[in-house]
């Protein structure tokens, strides 16, 4: 039966386990729930989780609540701001149904052995909401259970909230089109108030069985308690890891070097003659951006160090790293592709299958190199403004990353040579811009095959 404003009626009858007995078992789907009033960046903190978990290789897919409310009804002709009172008992069964049908859509997700992760984007705010949550997820008819953790964003500093709000909230399809920004600002406070008359943080005493995190004022500090499997600890890790600061990251391939203008794989040749252009070209590029608090992290291989040679007097720290070196191409390095066909046309075959799987004999893969790249990832995540300076193949994993590209397109972004591409973090988004420098190169790119 249709409930109200269309929302399909789904009765939950489950049996539920005394205990949590996923807690010996290794492999079990991981249910990330966030919780948190309004406008503290709990879809900002799924959007980034889902992301990451995504690249290091834990298939993961989130399911926002306010998207299920948003197709259940229109805020503007249930009230606005009132929709959202305990005290309203329509708006209460509808955003408990809304909350119901996410729940078992991710479920659903998790025990059609979809992905391994589901981030369940919703306030949660009271404990009988986080009850219904367990108890689902305990269920037996799961096979396994799944196990969950509790994400909750804590913030009282108002220049946070405020600036969440007027970035991101005032622009949602809540309030865009049919009200000013001032009274989409004010009807907004007035929905966290409504739900902050019934908001039951998690607590140590009376939630000491469950596991969970408090992420407090935007992550300058933090309260972890119980952490259980590997999933958890990674997302843990990388929570601490991440801030809200505005900062731009700039990526940049070495310029043209010897072994490019040949077409050879790998090596550890110098720049050629163009390539030296591009680096004093680079240089004067960020004389004119005369950008603040200003990094470079470089490969360590020549063409690399040359590059950054030219830079390093203009930023605070200049570091090379060897984990931003090429992939290795093992017994490939040094030939041209065409060489590379010739003498071992199965490898080149397999190559050509799965490009992003595929490992160099006594070589690396793409796989491998992500995994190479996590704790550069971790750093730029805490870092301000940073230049990266290093090679096709990592700088297609880092822009793959901030641009929340899959593994089949992640081997075949466009990453060209005397080109800068400036990557700036949003809260939902990263911007791209590519600025060419007309200094002549060689393209280095290979279209996927058909």
């Amino acid at each position: 039966m249709p409930g109200p404003a269309g929302v399909p009626q789904r009765k939950m009858t489950y049996f539920v386990p005394k205990s949590d007995n996923t807690r010996e078992q290794v492999r079990v789907p991981n249910v990330i729930a966030l919780v948190g009033l309004p406008a503290r960046g709990k879809t900002y903190i799924s959007h980034k989780l889902c992301r990451y978990l995504n690249w290091i290789g834990i298939k993961t897919k989130a399911f926002n609540v306010g998207e299920y409310r948003r197709k259940a009804c229109k805020l503007e002709e249930e009230g606005e701001f009132e929709f959202f009172s305990p005290n309203n008992a329509r708006g209460q069964k509808i955003r408990d149904e809304c909350a119901r049908l996410a729940i078992e859509d991710m479920g659903q997700y998790l025990d059609n052995k979809e992905g391994e992760v589901a981030i369940l984007d919703a306030t949660n705010t009271t404990r009988e909401r986080r009850k219904l949550l367990i108890e689902y997820c305990r269920n037996m008819m799961h096979e396994p259970p799944f196990r969950v953790f509790f994400v909750e964003s804590v913030c009282d500093d108002p220049d946070i909230i405020n600036s969440n709000i007027t970035e991101v909230k005032i622009n949602s399809p809540d309030y865009k089109g049919h009200m000013s920004e001032e009274e989409a600002k004010e009807d907004f406070l007035k929905r966290i108030e409504n739900y902050r008359k019934q908001y039951e943080p998690l607590d140590e005493e009376f939630d000491e069985d469950k596991s969970y995190i408090k992420v407090i004022n935007a992550g300058k500090s933090f309260y972890v308690h119980n952490v259980n499997g590997h999933v958890q600890s990674r997302v843990v890790y990388f929570l601490m890891n991440i801030h809200l600061l505005p900062r731009s990251i700039y990526l940049s391939r070495h310029g043209e070097s010897e072994y490019n203008r040949i077409g050879r794989l790998g090596g550890d040749s110098p720049l050629s003659e163009n390539g030296l252009k591009y680096a004093q070209k680079l240089r004067e590029y960020f004389e004119q951006e005369d950008v603040e608090d200003f990094r470079i992290w470089s490969s360590q291989k020549i063409r690399a160090a040359q590059t950054a040679s030219h830079l390093k007097d203009l930023a605070g720290h200049t570091e090379f790293w060897k984990c931003l070196d090429e992939i290795d191409a093992g017994i490939c390095e040094g030939l041209t592709y065409e060489d590379f066909e010739a003498r071992y046309p199965k490898q080149f075959a397999e190559r050509d299958k799965d490009k992003y799987h595929y490992r160099y004999p006594s070589g690396e893969s793409y796989e491998d190199l992500v995994a190479r790249l996590e704790p550069v990832i971790m750093e730029l995540e805490r870092q301000s403004n940073v230049l990266v300076i290093s090679h096709q193949a990592v700088l297609r994993c880092i822009l793959a990353y901030f641009t929340n590209r899959n593994r089949d397109d992640l081997p075949y972004l466009k990453v060209p040579l005397h080109t800068v591409i400036k990557l700036t973090p949003k809260a939902y988004s990263c911007e791209v811009e590519m600025f060419k420098f007309d200094i002549e190169a060689v393209n280095t790119y290979r279209e996927k095959p058909k």
